[in-house]
């Protein structure tokens, strides 16, 4: 199975283990929660295994093969892609223009690229907004424009790093719906970041508890959810 790995990951920064001998396993086709305290080592793992970190020890493996000294760049060729917390559209381009300029990006040629985002906006519910500068866009709407651009450049596995963030309740049914077609539709392997416990649990196959840069829990979100290691170091007992 086509999979992306980090092996007894550890990130340490002057004496902070920040990410201390991890090991994590995204699968094509699944959905991973990645989920801990703040300061848990979450986005520094995110980090490591999109290339934008360099690791004091242990390996980042890509179908098996080792990529721990790959640049980001040559990541996302080969189909790693992340996200991060600040959308960061370019605001003076319209949405299509977004999308475009990311299906440029994976190498497509101009006519290709442009039939991409029209298929990806329609798919995801965006064709009406197509014209419309990311400028101006609601909060919810910027999001979900931000993951379409990311898959723009045909990730075999997104990296979200808190996608839902700044979300109402209803807008963060739309992200899970829309993490859910991702899987199904696209086929990615997705790792998604979350506070929002309530998208979190209803979305996601697998959940990855840290804790401290260390791995605290791996279950399904059933498993996860009565682990009293869990509930006393994150999810507290209400």
């Amino acid at each position: 199975m086509s999979s992306l790995a980090a092996v007894e990951v550890k990130v340490h920064f002057a004496g902070v283990k920040a990410v201390d001998g991890v090991d994590l396993q995204l699968a094509k086709g699944e959905i991973l929660g990645l989920i801990g305290p703040n300061g848990a080592g979450k986005t520094t793992l995110v980090n490591a295994l999109s290339g934008f970190q360099r690791l004091t020890e242990g390996a980042v493996e890509l179908r098996g093969d080792d990529i721990t000294d790959w640049s980001s760049h040559r990541r996302v060729r080969n189909g790693v892609v992340r996200s991060f917390q600040a959308v960061r559209l370019f605001p003076r381009l319209s949405v299509f223009e977004n999308v475009e300029a990311a299906a440029l990006a994976a190498r497509r040629n101009r006519s290709a690229a442009r039939r991409r985002t029209r298929e990806l906006l329609i798919e995801f519910g965006l064709a009406d907004r197509a014209d419309v500068d990311a400028a101006v866009l609601p909060h919810g709407e910027e999001r979900r424009v931000g993951i379409v651009r990311a898959l723009a450049t045909e990730p075999e596995f997104l990296l979200l790093d808190e996608p839902a963030a700044g979300l109402n309740e209803h807008e963060s049914d739309e992200l899970g719906d829309m993490l859910r077609t991702i899987r199904d539709d696209v086929g990615c392997g997705l790792c998604v970041i979350e506070h929002d416990m309530r998208l979190i649990m209803s979305r996601c196959d697998r959940i990855h508890v840290l804790a401290f840069g260390q791995t605290l829990a791996v279950g399904p979100p059933a498993a996860v959810r009565t682990n009293p290691a869990v509930i006393e170091a994150y999810l507290g007992a209400a």
